[in-house]
C-alpha cells in the first residue's frame, strides 16, 4: 500500500514537516539513519553519568515563538519550558557588561547613556514584531501580510550591526550586547544584515524569551514524536537512505538533509535539471563550532555578577573584537580570542545533574572543518571572564567540527546553520523562490536548515515545506 509521505531524516524540522502531514490525516512514516532520533536537538550523557548534555541547540527563542510548535501543542506532550532569571549577557573585562532580561526597561536602565535609544529601537520592534514574524520565519520572497511593519523592520536589518550600533548606541556595554546577538549569524558583524540577526535575538528576548526545555532539547523531540504517533505517524530507525530508491513508494517525499545531500539523493531521478543540481550541491558551508560539555561541582564563577544566573552567556569581548574574532573565522583563520557561547541550564533544571553539581554547554566559533585544537583558546576566554573555572571541572567532553559530522551528516565541517547566510545565500536558500522547498520533480521537496528561516529548533521549515506539499499534492 502506498503511504502518502515519507520523510528522510528526524531532526525538528523532519518531526515537524512528518507531523503536519499526520495532523492532516496523512499517512507518513520518518526514516533515520542513526539508532536515535532527533539529528542535534539530542540530549546526552556524555561525560558522566546523570550529567545530561544537549548535542546541539540548547536554548530555544525560535522553539517557543514557532507558530509550528504552538500549532502541534506540543505542551500537552509533556514539553516544558523554562526561564533564566536573566536571559543573557555580555560580560566585559573587571566586572563590567550588559544585561538581558526579559523586561525591557530593566534591560536599558542598565544601559545607562543608551537607555533612552535601547528603548527606542526595541519598543518598535517588539510592537511590530506580531506583525511581522510569520514573514520572518518564512521565505523572505514571499510577500508579508503586514507590509509595512516588515519593511520597517527589513529596513534596520539591512544595516551591518558595526554600523547600526555606531548611530545608536556610545557605550561599549550596549555595542556588544548588540553584536552579541548578531555574531549568530555567524559573519563578521560588519557585513550586511547582521543587524537583523541583533534584532530579532533582542526581540525574542522582550517577546517570548529565551527558554530551555527542561530535561533537555532531547524534550522537544520527545514531545515531536508523541505528537507524531498520536496521529498515526510512524519513525524508523537505524534506516540509512542512499539513494531515493531505498525509500517506499509514496506520493510525497520530503528530506531533511542539507542541500548537497539533498543534490545527490536526486541526481538520478528524471526532470531535474542539471543547473538546479548544481545550485543544491554548491551551497556554501557556514563556518563551523567547537563545542565542549562540562560537568562542573559548582556555577561558572563569573566576575559579572548577573553572568551567574543567565541563561546563555556570550563571550567576545567588546564589539572592535567580536568582529576581528569572526573576520578571522571566515577567512579560515584561528582566532586567538574566539567568541564563544556559553549555556547554564542547570541554574534551572536540577533534572540535568546530580544534586549541587552542575553542567556547562560551551561552543566557540571557529573555521569550517578546523582540526587543530581550540580547546585552550576556548577556555582561555572562559579563564577571562570567569577566573578558576578550571578548578570545577570534574569532566569535559570535546565534539570537533568532525565529530559534528560524524554524529549527523547535516553538520558538515561542523557548520551547524544549514549553510552560510553570507551574501545572496541569506534569501537564496537553497533557491531564489517564493517556494524554496521544492526540489524540481514533483511531490519532492526539502525542509532542512538549509531552508527558510535557518537553522534553530523551529521546526517552521519542515512545516513549510509539508503545508505546501499538501497545497500542491494533496489538493
Amino acid at each position: 500500500m502506498e503511504l502518502d509521505a515519507v520523510v528522510v531524516g528526524s531532526g525538528p524540522n523532519g518531526l515537524a514537516a512528518a507531523l503536519t502531514l499526520a495532523r492532516a490525516g496523512k499517512s507518513v512514516t520518518v526514516f533515520e539513519a542513526e539508532a536515535t532520533i532527533g539529528g542535534a536537538a539530542r540530549t546526552v550523557e556524555t561525560t558522566l553519568p546523570s550529567y545530561k548534555h544537549d548535542l546541539g541547540a540548547a536554548v530555544h527563542p525560535f522553539a517557543v515563538a514557532s507558530p509550528a510548535f504552538h500549532e502541534f501543542q506540543l505542551e500537552s506532550y509533556g514539553l516544558e519550558w523554562l526561564h533564566h532569571q536573566v536571559v543573557a549577557t555580555h560580560p566585559l573585562d573587571h566586572g563590567k557588561g550588559a544585561t538581558l532580561y526579559r523586561d525591557m526597561g530593566l534591560t536599558a536602565a542598565g544601559l545607562g547613556p543608551d537607555s533612552v535609544a535601547y528603548r527606542k529601537l526595541l519598543t518598535s520592534l517588539t510592537t511590530d514584531w506580531p506583525k511581522f514574524k510569520n514573514h520572518s520565519l518564512g521565505p523572505l520572497l514571499r510577500m508579508p501580510a503586514d507590509l509595512f511593519p516588515t519593511i520597517r523592520s527589513g529596513l534596520l536589518g539591512v544595516l551591518p550591526a558595526t554600523t547600526l550600533t555606531t548611530k545608536l548606541f556610545k557605550t561599549a556595554e550596549a555595542r556588544a550586547l548588540f553584536a552579541g546577538c548578531a555574531a549568530h549569524a555567524y559573519l563578521p558583524v560588519n557585513r550586511f544584515f547582521t543587524s537583523a540577526f541583533g534584532n530579532i535575538f533582542l526581540t525574542l528576548a522582550h517577546t517570548t524569551g529565551w527558554p530551555i526545555a527542561k530535561g533537555g532539547s532531547q524534550s522537544v523531540i520527545n514531545a515531536l514524536q508523541l505528537a507524531l504517533e498520536d496521529h498515526g505517524g510512524k519513525i524508523i530507525t537505524n534506516h540509512r537512505i542512499e539513494k531515493l530508491a531505498d525509500l517506499p513508494s509514496s506520493k510525497v517525499r520530503i528530506l531533511d538533509v542539507t542541500s548537497h545531500a539533498a543534490g545527490k539523493l536526486l541526481e538520478p531521478i528524471h526532470g531535474v535539471s542539471a543547473r538546479r543540481l548544481k545550485r543544491l550541491k554548491n551551497i556554501k558551508p557556514g563556518p563551523g563550532a567547537w563545542k565542549i560539555d562540562y560537568a562542573l561541582s559548582a556555577p561558572l564563577p563569573f566576575t559579572h555578577e548577573p553572568s551567574r544566573r543567565a541563561g546563555t552567556v556570550h563571550l567576545g569581548g567588546t564589539i572592535e573584537e567580536i568582529l576581528h574574532a569572526d573576520t578571522a573565522v571566515c577567512a579560515g583563520q584561528m582566532p586567538n580570542q574566539p567568541f564563544v557561547i556559553v549555556s547554564q541550564p542547570t541554574i534551572i533544571d536540577d533534572s540535568r545533574s546530580p544534586p549541587g553539581n552542575h553542567i556547562a554547554w560551551v561552543y566557540g566559533h571557529v573555521p569550517t572543518g578546523w582540526d587543530e585544537d581550540a580547546t585552550p583558546l576556548i577556555e582561555a576566554q572562559l579563564e577571562r571572564f570567569a577566573p578558576g573555572f578550571k578548578k570545577l571541572v570534574l569532566a569535559r567532553n570535546v565534539h570537533t567540527p568532525s565529530d559534528f559530522y560524524n554524529q549527523n551528516a547535516n553538520l558538515y565541517g561542523g557548520d551547524i546553520t544549514g549553510g552560510s547566510v553570507a551574501g545572496v545565500q541569506l534569501i537564496r536558500r537553497p533557491f531564489l523562490s517564493p517556494d524554496p522547498y521544492k526540489l524540481g520533480p514533483k511531490g519532492h521537496y526539502i525542509c532542512s536548515s538549509s531552508t527558510p528561516p535557518g537553522a534553530g529548533v523551529h521546526g517552521m521549515c519542515g512545516w513549510h515545506a509539508a503545508t505546501l506539499a499538501l497545497r500542491e499534492d494533496f489538493r
